[in-house]
């Protein structure tokens, strides 16, 4: 190994990787910690609490036209800060730890879609993806690229300065008239357009949380990478794990909702702790023995 990493890194990596090696193969589960790193702000502090202004709740973005204008004024603007985000380190290991057989699922909190950009092929988008919009009436899908378009083209006159960039494509705009901006129909039936991403309050589709859950059972182990587990969808596969005697392994720079409940816990980026177990796993492969 290089001499870049000092020994509390490497005993860290080494603990992973050798985790790794005895699960044999595991479910991961992301969280925005992942994409830290890419530009892309954490809803949540390393204590696990709030360090922006609350999401927007499902209900009132379903109930009130007010609502929605500010929603897509503000994600209409920073849209091309998720549309341009690159993957890092993580999201490159993990993509490496699929490559090796030893990542058999990986499930995501996170909506930016850079696990995909990464080459990460088995993924459950669980909170679904800022990439498509849907009618909350008839179900029709678009584009994101699309209706950015069809945003642009019913506020032509729209130019906002941003003065913060918050989490999943959201921004405080400088000066902004919000309740001024034209929010267009859906093209098919007149209705609501929304993200196709699962907001505060809306329930996760069974089916993902199905698919998440067997791919758990049916690995060596659970590994949580860059989350808190301080919302109950991710937090569930943390305890289902433990219910099947699934040794759970947490890497996240910071406190999380599992702490207790896992046989590692890592406090170090995730990133380069990511990157040095892959490393360790690759040279102890090609020697044949584990670090």
């Amino acid at each position: 190994m290089h001499c870049r990493y000092t020994p509390a890194m490497l005993a860290d990596a080494r603990s992973l990787a050798d985790f790794l090696r005895r699960a044999g193969t595991v479910s991961v589960l992301t969280g925005a910690g992942v994409s830290a790193a890419s530009g892309i702000p954490a809803y949540r502090d390393r204590y696990g609490n709030w360090q922006h202004t609350k999401p927007v709740q499902f209900a009132d973005f379903r109930d009130s036209e007010a609502v929605r204008r500010r929603y897509w004024a503000r994600s209409f603007v920073g849209w091309d800060r998720i549309r341009t985000a690159v993957p890092n380190r993580a999201h490159l290991a993990l993509t490496r730890l699929e490559a090796l057989g030893v990542c058999r699922q990986l499930v995501t909190q996170n909506v930016d879609g850079l696990h995909q950009r990464a080459g990460q092929r088995r993924v459950t988008d669980l909170h679904g993806r800022l990439d498509a919009v849907v009618c909350l009436a008839c179900g029709a899908r678009l584009d994101r690229v699309r209706w950015q378009e069809g945003l642009a083209a019913a506020n032509p006159r729209w130019d906002q300065r941003v003065a913060s960039i918050k989490p999943d494509g959201d921004v405080e705009l400088v000066a902004s008239d919000e309740h001024s901006f034209v929010v267009p129909p859906c093209g098919r039936c007149g209705g609501i357009v929304k993200p196709d991403v699962v907001f505060f309050g809306e329930g996760v589709p069974r089916e993902r949380v199905e698919s998440a859950a067997r791919s758990v059972a049916e690995s060596g182990a659970l590994l949580v990478v860059g989350s808190s587990l301080m919302v109950y969808s991710g937090f569930r596969f943390a305890r289902l794990a433990v219910e099947l005697k699934k040794d759970l392994a947490i890497v996240n720079a910071g406190r999380t909702r599992a702490d207790d409940m896992a046989a590692l816990k890592v406090e170090a980026d995730c990133g380069e702790t990511l990157k040095t177990a892959l490393e360790l796993v690759g040279a102890a492969r090609a020697t044949g023995r584990m670090p």
